[in-house]
């Protein structure tokens, strides 16, 4: 696979990713590293089905996606693939809680308690009901990620969940993710361009 931005680069391309064969597989943590610019939201984006300017295959569950509908994507983003946006992508005018209830509710996946104690955990306890516009990044990149959390996920995709957190709440966040993913035994993808979740990785593949 590779970004159609990149063709006039692909005989100088030094990636583990673009012009590779690789593979995701679920109960597996991988983290990718890369520069600003060399593709990382972009592969999020090919992953989840979002943007398709790519030369190559790509394949789900051994199937092309290529061959998918849209009912087909939104039935995998509903309850088999979560992304975390790295520009967040929550509704300003809606509170941090409302902005979670939006996914939660077409699930019923967590109940409300469970979410009000990762706003807990997560030190925004008091920004439960304030508009996400009016709060800090840092903010709502917490707000974002209990949000990723509020459906089933076999495979999670978080891109730089913890570019604007100090150290403290992204321990934190490793560990609720931790918990999750021991309960589900879903998958995680990180990417990062030098600040990474800390949780343990199998693999580590570089852009």
């Amino acid at each position: 696979m590779l970004p159609h931005v990149f063709r006039e680069r692909r005989d100088t391309l030094q990636s583990d990713v673009w012009l590779k064969d690789v593979a995701f597989e679920r109960g597996k943590t991988y983290l990718v590293e890369a520069m600003s610019g060399t593709g990382k939201s972009s592969l999020c984006a090919y992953l989840i089905g979002y943007r398709t300017d790519f030369d190559g295959h790509l394949f789900f569950d051994g199937e092309d996606i290529s061959t998918f509908s849209s009912k087909r994507w939104t039935n995998i983003r509903v309850g088999t693939l979560s992304h975390l946006f790295q520009e967040l992508r929550l509704f300003p005018e809606l509170t941090a809680l409302e902005n979670v209830e939006i996914k939660n509710r077409l699930t019923h996946h967590k109940p409300a308690r469970w979410i009000e104690e990762a706003f807990e955990r997560l030190g925004i306890a008091e920004k439960l009901h304030a508009e996400v516009g009016r709060m800090s990044f840092g903010q709502q990149q917490r707000v974002a990620f209990i949000r990723a959390l509020a459906q089933p996920a076999d495979f999670l995709l978080l891109d730089e969940p913890v570019s604007h957190l100090d150290d403290a709440n992204s321990q934190i966040m490793a560990e609720i993710l931790s918990e999750e993913v021991k309960e589900s035994g879903a998958g995680v993808l990180v990417t990062s361009i030098g600040k990474d979740l800390p949780i343990p990785y199998d693999h580590t593949l570089h852009l």
